[in-house]
């Protein structure tokens, strides 16, 4: 299933989200957001982290849902602290790691 599809379900319900897009440049953003379809907007617009504005358009590759923000902050953390070979290892399996 791809990612749009997974995203449409997801939409009507409030939850809380850690994603990772791809960049123009190639180079890989982790973020948080409790609407993931929006920030994804957001960042395409030039109005996300000042990190992707100059790196436009991204591409969503990688998201988890969580239901409380504490879980979703914390797993943004873990993510970040990962290598890059190893982001790309996650967003490859698709799987929690």
């Amino acid at each position: 299933m791809s990612l749009k599809k997974e995203m449409v379900g997801l939409v009507q319900q409030q939850n809380n989200y850690v994603y990772i897009v791809r960049c123009s440049d190639q180079t890989l953003y982790t973020g948080w957001t409790n609407h993931l379809e929006k920030r994804i907007e957001a960042h395409n617009a030039g109005k996300g982290a000042k990190y992707t504005k100059a790196r436009r358009p991204v591409e969503l590759v990688y998201f988890e849902t969580f239901e409380h923000k504490s879980d979703a902050l914390k797993r943004e953390y873990q993510i970040k602290q990962l290598k890059r070979f190893e982001k790309e290892k996650l967003i490859l399996s698709k799987k929690k790691i």
